[in-house]
């Protein structure tokens, strides 16, 4: 090295502020390659103030500055040939930055190459088989030597150790490098010589020249005269699919009649056959074919390779082996949907297409058969169109009141062993088409309103249903317009169209209309609309608004009746009168009871409660009294109750004549004149005598039938003069106790006089309906309730036989 320190040379070109050295490759650490400071025109003194550094981006710091005295010097090693590799032009470019201000210097430094690297071998010793029965000048190809170096310095010529058989030659490729060859000069013989071992050198064209070697061994072979033989040229096998991994498939076997290694065979695939050594592999030594991947028929159904035999003289046999795949059932059925009609509408007729889609296999022949069927076999069939392909219609009509959505499976079993099926579910929705009209939930409905009610209350909700949906299942209600008396249904009640809530539009009376019937209309919105009707029957229901009327007997202005008379011969229980009264009102609000609010002596009368039967209630004595007044009270059973009195007078006497002295004994007023008593006393006779000559033809007439009880005009003892107080109605149907009838009996007898009560014909629920609004509606089941109650109740008002 000491000549190349002497000979050292830095050029140095600044060319548009750039600095340009050029050095040698394997400089020692701390040579300097310049001075930056003079090159650049910077004094010492500037050097420190300036900060000179080298520009931290490079990846590796070769160099440094010196800020004593401006020198760039090595600070690492510079191989040439690790830096730029192959590359014969090697520079490395610096940034040099100075501050104060800031300013950036480029330098490039070029690294010219040194013979620093000798050539060499990729192996040290190379192995040649050569046979004997080579002919001279057959060319055998050696590995080309590397340097790494440039020009002079890199590889320039090939020597061979002296030898009579062998001499060395040179082949330039296409790219213009060189290789050496191996020549043979003459015939080899095994039997004399059967190795040679040569060097073979490889020299540069560096000062000094550098070298490198490597030993060539040339073993020479025996004549190897026969061929392997396999038994078979071409094998035909079958395999499963299903083989596992490592399944033997095929032992291939090859015989040599030569000796030693020209009879060690090797078996190898063919390049033909690359393609399947991802699958077969192929023991070279012994010839066994294996499985290392698994099978799949419907990929490939057939395999050919070609094997080689090859014995250790080079000598090569091939045979061909022919694999068949045979096809398991490995794969179930796939069910491919081509369309699908969804919703489909429920008038659709029989034979409509659902959907269509194809059934396929994978597998051959059996396996690869298929059968389709499905669920739902009562309304839907599979029909095969052409070949694996099926439509799903309808078989009979649908109704998506009955099921508006069908899940149908749809499988698919193939003909192999173990069978394999797939399913696949098919989901139709069944749409809607108006066939349906709208239904109550009754056949009829009764509703209960009571009277005295405030118009727009509420009294009922009408309820229909539609098994429609949607738009087909939207139901508007209406009253059939019609005439009650000649007056519009709509003057009565009114109807919500949406909710079916009914109204009233009036206050209603009992005791004017007790009930009607209209008709309800429920119409969907469907296309076309269909309706239904049903008659709602309207019953107004009693309040105790209607005080008791007393029919019997009758009474004068000041309310009192006249006077009846009561013979000395009776006894207890004898009937002296009967109170006969009506009250409009029906149910609990018209069963009346009969009270004595005044009397006497209570011990002398009684009054029987339901019927007003005045009895004695003791035998009549000297002591008593010959006149009684008294007071009955008559009064409902409602809440509140409502009542009316009647004054009675009595005179105890054995006949009306004797009677009469003390009716006409009335206490005379001071003021009255003695005219008017006297015109008094002679109308009261007048009347008294015409009473008597009735009374005595009545009995003449009584008599004449006792004897003759079947003349024709005989009369009966009893005379029954009836009262009718109808309310007739004409929605009457008997379900509600709407007609008042009343028999008034009255018997006419000289030792008795009694008359019957009037009997009531029906009862009405008395109990009030509570008042609802359109989210609340009267519930018929406690009106019900109710009205079983009351017909529990003894009935007190029915006629006595008397």
């Amino acid at each position: 090295m000491k000549w190349q320190v002497a000979f050292f040379f830095i050029s140095i070109l600044y060319v548009s502020g750039q600095i340009h050295y050029s050095i040698l490759e394997e400089l020692k650490l701390g040579s300097i390659v310049g001075n930056i400071a003079n090159d650049l025109g910077l004094s010492v003194t500037e050097l420190s103030m300036r900060r000179l550094q080298i520009a931290p981006h490079n990846k590796k710091y070769y160099f440094n500055i010196s800020l004593e005295n401006g020198n760039l010097y090595v600070v690492d090693r510079i191989d040439r040939e690790s830096i730029c590799e192959i590359e014969k032009k090697c520079m490395l470019n610096l940034e040099i930055l100075a501050k104060n201000p800031l300013t950036v210097y480029y330098v490039k430094i070029e690294i010219q190459d040194i013979n620093d690297n000798y050539p060499l071998f990729s192996k040290n010793i190379f192995n040649l088989s050569i046979s004997e029965l080579t002919l001279p000048g057959t060319h055998f190809a050696l590995v080309k030597a590397v340097d790494p170096d440039l020009g002079v310095n890199s590889l320039q010529s090939y020597n061979l150790s002296p030898s009579q058989y062998f001499k060395l030659g040179e082949k330039t490729s296409v790219e213009g490098m060189q290789y050496p060859e191996l020549i043979l000069e003459k015939h080899l013989d095994r039997e004399k010589q059967s190795f040679f071992e040569l060097i073979l050198t490889a020299s540069d064209g560096g000062k000094p020249v550098k070298t490198g070697t490597a030993v060539l061994r040339i073993v020479v072979q025996d004549v190897n005269d026969n061929y392997p033989v396999f038994g078979q040229d071409t094998y035909r096998i079958s395999l499963k699919e299903d083989a596992p991994n490592g399944f033997l498939v095929l032992h291939v076997d090859a015989t040599d009649e030569d000796e030693g290694s020209n009879a060690q065979i090797t078996y190898s695939f063919s390049h033909s056959a690359t393609n399947k050594m991802d699958i077969f592999i192929l023991d070279p030594e012994s010839g066994e074919i294996k499985l290392s991947d698994p099978l799949d028929y419907e990929v490939k159904q057939n395999y050919e390779m070609t094997v080689e035999a090859k014995d250790g003289g080079g000598l090569v046999t091939y045979c061909t082996v022919l694999i068949q795949v045979v096809d398991v059932n490995d794969n179930a059925p796939e069910i491919q949907l081509v369309s699908l009609t969804n919703p489909i509408s429920e008038d659709s007729v029989p034979g409509t297409m659902v959907a269509e889609f194809q059934v396929k296999d994978l597998d051959s022949e059996r396996n690869g058969e298929v059968s389709c069927e499905i669920t739902e076999a009562l309304l839907f069939k599979l029909m095969p169109t052409s070949t694996n392909y099926y439509r799903l219609v309808t078989l009979s009509s649908l109704d998506r009141e009955t099921l508006s959505m069908y899940n149908i499976t749809i499988i698919a079993k193939d003909e192999g062993s173990p069978q394999l099926l797939t399913k696949k579910v098919i989901q139709i929705v069944i749409s809607d088409v108006n066939d349906n009209p709208p239904f109550f939930d009754k056949l009829n409905y009764i509703v209960y309103v009571s009277e005295n009610n405030q118009p727009g209350t509420s009294i009922y909700r009408i309820q229909a249903s539609d098994l429609d949906s949607e738009k087909n299942a939207r139901i508007a209600y209406s009253i059939f317009n019609r005439n009650i008396s000649d007056i519009p249904i709509s003057s009565y009640i009114s109807m919500n169209s949406k909710t079916g809530v009914i109204r009233a539009q009036r206050s209603f009376d009992y005791e004017q209309l007790r009930d009607f019937n209209f008709q309800v209309i429920a119409k969907d919105s469907g296309s076309p609309s269909l309706s239904s009707n049903v008659t709602v029957r309207l019953c107004v229901i009693d309040k105790n608004d209607n005080a008791p009327k007393i029919l019997y007997p009758s009474q004068d202005m000041d309310g009192t009746s006249m006077f009846e008379y009561i013979p000395h011969s009776a006894k207890n229980g004898y009937l002296v009168t009967k109170v006969i009264a009506v009250d409009l009102d029906s149910g609990h609000n018209g069963w009346l009871s009969y009270h004595l609010l005044q009397v006497p002596d209570p011990s002398f009368l009684i009054i029987v409660q339901h019927t007003g039967e005045i009895r004695l209630a003791r035998d009549f004595k000297d002591s008593d009294s010959l006149r009684q007044k008294i007071v009955v009270l008559v009064k409902d059973n409602g809440l509140p109750s409502l009542s009316a009195t009647v004054t009675l007078n009595f005179v105890m006497a054995e006949d009306f004549q004797q009677a009469f002295p003390e009716i006409v004994k009335q206490p005379k007023e001071s003021d009255v004149s003695s005219n008017g008593t006297f015109y008094l006393v002679i109308a009261i006779t007048f009347i008294s005598i015409l009473f008597i000559v009735t009374v005595a033809v009545t009995v003449i007439a009584k008599c004449r039938r006792q004897h003759n009880p079947n003349s024709p005009g005989a009369l009966s003892r009893t005379w029954y003069p009836q009262l009718s107080l109808n309310y007739p109605t004409q929605f009457s149907d008997g379900s509600l106790p709407l007609p008042y009838s009343y028999d008034v009996c009255v018997t006419l007898d000289s030792k008795q006089n009694e008359i019957a009560y009037l009997k009531q014909v029906q009862n009405v629920p008395t109990d009030n309906l509570i008042d609802t609004d359109d989210s609340l509606v009267v519930n018929e089941t406690e009106v019900g309730s109710t009205q079983v109650r009351d017909e529990q109740e003894p009935n007190h008002t029915e006629p006595k036989q008397l």
